[in-house]
This record gives structure tokens, C-alpha cells and sequence, in this order.
């Protein structure tokens, strides 16, 4: 190692000030005996289109908000590459996300107690963590938590195009729903947003901005993460690099690795934990074979079907002329509402893929329904009024991965999610499109006409849509699951079901990566529930050691 400053020493370091970051670092300074230093290799979230919701269009893709990454070429994908964003910045990818409040269903949670034995990751166990940190717009009930950080609103426009759509989606069998966050997110209905009055409200604002006047935390951006330092097998610091200069800064409790599905790999693997042979064949030294580390990718893939209609206003046409932009701006200027309060997406559909296969037991499709069209995402929307409704597989079974190919820290990782590569997931991307041409030729719609414009009526036998899958088919930017908790047995985990990376001492990884099997929807909430757990065992385990060490010195 190269010489380094020294940064200082802390109880608990965190590297990465994403969603679980933020939430890691209230939580855990609330006790002013802990001393935190949060890093951040991305900047402070100060640039004025991560609040505006619309502007989501400007940070990703904007290498100030976003990591740039792209993954391999993907022979699921007709060999298309596709962009990966990841939040480089303050709040991680709850500031430049979909900003979609969704826990998933209840029997993901309990599929975890499950694979990881423990029954503290069961739904009946999450739902009061969840709850603990919400600020629901409903108030406090037997679902939903009043006052706390995270708060959730309804959306501030609607449009009728999307309300047809719901109408022609309850006429297909999709019952209506007002809540998609009861452990049964079946039917059709509005989500659900992390706003307030109309802002985007992420994980900086709602947990990081009090704690960072605390004077027990340190905060530090344009902090690169390069390697976790160890002693032994223990773990005992971060080597970063701030600026032109190399740092190193020691904990005397653990480091807290919460960086993400694509970072936190690629630093366990900077570091020497990972699969022993591919750290050797880089000329890294090995502290712990884990061959799971930078396995077990998972992701939502979207299929983007867009429908051309007659007599609907859509946002193509309403943001095409110069009276129309002006009235969208207007309207966010003086009410904090319409187009420019937009989530990416405003009305959503949880349904099965195939309602005739009685092996299909509970919605494992989820649409996100937006009142535009476009070709592809950072490209003009088409001069005509048309819709776009987008249905992803919520439990895929293809496996991708993460793997660093140098020991350069500042090298983007390999990002190769395997999409479509099980029959399972190619029959559910079939199913799906045939599912949404179902909808969209309901009654309610009819009177428009719809037109598919993508991927295009063409494509209609099996082999076909699986062709036209690969061609529309995109990230909905949900990576999850490699470094995943496991059983103490399972040689495939990396972390256990407290988030202990097995085999070393001092060291956690807590954010999406943990996640053994995918959730039923939209990740960023999940995750922070996860971090809301884990400040619970990290404060639980600190309180052991410290009765234990009274003990010892009472009995020395």
C-alpha cells in the first residue's frame, strides 16, 4: 500500500451514503457515545433537478448524478448493451430514482426467513420496521406508520388516459386497489410516492440532513472507497482517496460496506474476498474465498410497449408546444403539481402473467403505466399522442453477475445481468406481452384506437415475442442479491442473516446486495427497511460486546 493520511478513527465507518447509508448513519449516531464517518464517492445533493421529480430526465446519464455504467452485451437482449444508472451522489439512487413507494409482497419476506433461517426477515417481522420509519399521507393504521422519516404521498396529477387504461385493465380481470403495500399488491391503481408538496424527498433529506448536525458524525463526499483494510481477518478500516490524496481511516467497531449491488462486490473483491482463483488471476491477495461474491445478480427486466391513440391527450403533444410547456411550468411553479410532479411512472398494475396457469399463485408481473412514448429513454417523445405501459417479471430466474476485471478501484466493474436466459423468464416475457394486448384491446380503450408502435403488431407466434422481448426489453434499474445472505451452511452466501461477511471479522455489507431472492416490485424501500434492521443488530451486537467486556472485567 501506498503511503496514506491518516483520516482519523471512528466506531463505525459506513462507505456509501446511498439510501442504507443515510439511514445507517441517523440511526446509528442517535447515540452520541457512537462515532460515525460516512464516505461518499459521489458529491452533496445539491443540484436542483434531483428535486424536481421530472428531473430524473437530467440526472440520469449526467455523470454528476450517476456512475454511467453499462452492462455487457447481452444475448438475451439480441446482443444489445444497456445503460445501468447508479446514484453518485448523496442519497445514492434514491436521488435520481423512480421515487415509487412499493415493500413488495409478503412472501418474499418470508422466503427469506426461509433461505437464511431467520424468522427477523419474515413479513410479520419486517411490516413494523417498515412502518417505524414512514410518514404516510393516510395517517398511522394497521398497514402504515404516521411521523416517521420516509414520507409517502399520494401523486398530485392524473390523467385519463391512464384512467381508461385502469378501466380496461379491471375489465380484463385486474381488480381495483388504493393501497399496493399490504403484502398483496394484486390489481390496478395509482402508486404511491416518496414526495413532499410535490418534491422528491430521498434518503439525504429524510434521514441524513438532521444527523449530519450532529457532532458525532463525520461526512465526507468525493470519497472514492479503494480497498477495505484488514489485520488478520478482521477488518479495521477504509483506504479511500479524497481528491489527489490517499487516506485511510480506521474503525475500531466494524465498517459497514453499503455501496450497492454493483459497488459493494466490486470493493469486497478490490479487497481480497471473493472467489479466490479470479482474485489470484488479478494479483490480488485472497482473505476470504467467497465464490458467492458478485454472483447472484438480479433485476426487473421491462418489456416498453407503446400504443399510439386518437382523442387523448398525452404528455407528447401537451409538452410539444410552447403554451403547453409554459402551463406545465406554471402549474409546478405555483401548485407543485402536474407533469413537472411526475414520477417516471404514475399508474401501476400487479397481475399474473398467465391467469389460466394455476401454478402462477400470487401477481408476478407489475406494470408501470406513463401517459408519453419514445423510442428509447433520453430520446425526443413522439410527435403523437400515444402511452407507454411497461410490464416487468417481478421473480426472475435468471442469474447475472458483478466481477471486477483489475485491480483499479476506479474501473467500472463488469455488469452482465443474464436476462432471459431461463425458458421460465422467456415464458413469462411472452405471456406478458400477450397479457398487455389483452388489456389494451378491452372496451374502455377501444374508443382510441391504440396502435402498437413497439415492438410492433408484426410479432405474434412464441419465438417471435421472445425476439421482440429482447428488443424493448430494459432495465428498470433494480439490481439486487450479490452479496446475498444465506444459512451459515450455504458455501453460495456471502453475508449472514445479521449481514456479517462470513468468514471475517468487523465487516457488514448492508444494502439491495443483500437480498438473497428479489422483491415483487420497486427496491429502494426494501432496502432502507433493510438498513432499519440492520442499525437494530449492529446497536443489539455493540451491547453484547460491552456486557460481555463488564463481565470479563469484573471477573479479571
Amino acid at each position: 500500500m501506498n503511503e496514506r493520511k491518516e483520516e482519523g478513527s471512528y466506531d463505525y465507518i459506513i462507505a456509501g451514503a446511498g439510501t442504507a447509508g443515510c439511514v445507517l448513519a441517523n440511526r446509528l449516531t442517535q447515540d452520541p457515545a457512537i462515532n460515525v464517518l460516512l464516505l461518499e464517492a459521489g458529491g452533496k445533493d445539491d443540484y436542483h433537478w434531483i428535486h424536481i421529480p421530472v428531473g430524473y430526465l437530467y440526472c440520469i446519464g449526467n455523470p454528476r448524478t450517476d456512475w454511467l455504467y453499462k452492462t455487457q452485451s447481452e444475448p438475451g437482449l439480441n446482443g444489445r448493451a444497456l445503460s445501468y444508472p447508479r446514484g453518485k451522489v448523496l442519497g445514492g439512487c434514491s436521488s435520481i430514482n423512480g421515487m415509487i413507494y412499493m415493500r413488495g409482497q409478503r412472501e418474499d419476506y418470508d422466503d427469506w426467513a426461509h433461505i437464511t433461517g431467520d424468522s427477523n426477515w419474515s413479513w410479520d417481522s419486517v411490516l413494523p420496521i417498515f412502518k417505524r420509519s414512514e410518514d404516510h399521507y393516510g395517517g398511522a393504521s394497521e398497514w402504515h406508520g404516521k411521523g416517521g422519516e420516509w414520507r409517502v404521498e399520494k401523486q398530485r396529477l392524473k390523467w385519463k388516459i391512464l384512467e381508461t387504461f385502469s378501466q380496461a385493465a379491471q375489465q380484463t380481470g385486474i381488480p381495483a386497489t388504493d393501497d399496493f403495500n399490504r403484502g398483496d399488491n394484486t390489481g390496478v391503481g395509482y402508486f404511491d410516492v416518496n414526495q413532499r408538496g410535490g418534491i422528491r424527498w430521498n434518503a439525504a433529506k429524510a434521514f441524513l440532513r438532521e444527523a449530519m448536525k450532529r457532532p458525532n458524525l463525520t461526512t465526507i463526499t468525493g470519497a472514492h472507497t479503494q480497498k477495505l483494510v484488514f489485520e488478520g481477518a478482521r477488518c479495521v478500516g477504509v483506504a479511500y482517496r479524497g481528491g489527489d490524496v490517499d487516506f485511510i481511516a480506521r474503525a475500531r467497531c466494524e465498517v459497514i460496506l453499503s455501496a450497492g449491488a454493483v459497488n459493494s462486490p466490486q470493493i469486497l473483491e478490490l479487497s481480497g474476498i471473493g472467489n479466490g482463483a479470479r482474485l489470484q488471476r488479478l494479483g490480488i491477495d485472497v482473505v476470504r474465498h467467497l465464490r458467492g461474491v458478485g454472483e447472484n445478480l438480479q433485476d426487473h427486466l421491462q418489456l416498453r410497449m407503446a400504443y399510439k391513440v386518437n382523442g387523448a391527450r398525452t404528455l407528447n403533444t401537451l409538452s410539444a408546444r410552447w403554451w403547453g410547456k409554459l402551463f406545465i411550468g406554471m402549474q409546478y411553479a405555483l401548485m407543485r403539481s402536474g407533469p413537472m410532479s411526475m414520477a417516471p411512472s404514475q399508474l401501476g398494475a400487479f397481475a399474473k402473467s398467465n391467469p389460466d396457469d394455476a401454478s402462477i399463485r400470487r401477481p408476478d408481473v407489475e406494470y408501470h403505466v406513463q401517459p408519453l412514448s419514445l423510442e428509447r429513454f433520453g430520446e425526443p417523445l413522439h410527435p403523437f399522442n400515444a402511452f407507454t405501459a411497461s410490464v416487468c417479471n417481478l421473480r426472475p430466474t435468471s442469474r447475472g453477475s458483478v466481477h471486477i476485471e483489475s485491480p483499479d478501484a476506479h474501473a467500472a466493474p463488469l455488469i452482465a445481468p443474464n436476462y432471459l436466459s431461463t425458458e421460465r423468464d422467456r415464458e413469462v416475457a411472452v405471456n406478458s406481452l400477450r397479457l398487455t394486448r389483452r388489456i389494451v384491446s378491452a372496451p374502455a380503450l377501444s374508443r382510441h384506437a391504440p396502435e402498437e408502435i413497439l415492438p410492433g403488431i408484426q410479432f405474434q407466434t412464441q419465438e417471435e415475442l421472445v425476439e421482440a422481448a429482447g428488443q424493448i426489453g430494459t432495465t428498470i434499474f433494480h439490481p439486487v442479491g450479490t452479496c446475498r445472505m444465506g444459512a451459515d451452511n450455504d458455501p453460495a452466501a456471502v453475508v449472514d442473516s445479521r449481514l456479517r461477511v462470513i468468514g471475517v471479522r468487523g465487516l457488514r455489507v448492508v444494502d439491495a446486495s443483500v437480498m438473497p431472492v428479489i422483491t415483487s416490485g420497486n427496491t429502494n424501500s426494501p432496502t432502507l427497511m433493510i438498513a432499519e434492521r440492520a442499525s437494530e443488530m449492529i446497536r443489539e451486537d455493540r451491547g453484547a460486546l460491552q456486557t460481555q467486556e463488564v463481565i470479563a472485567s469484573a471477573l479479571a
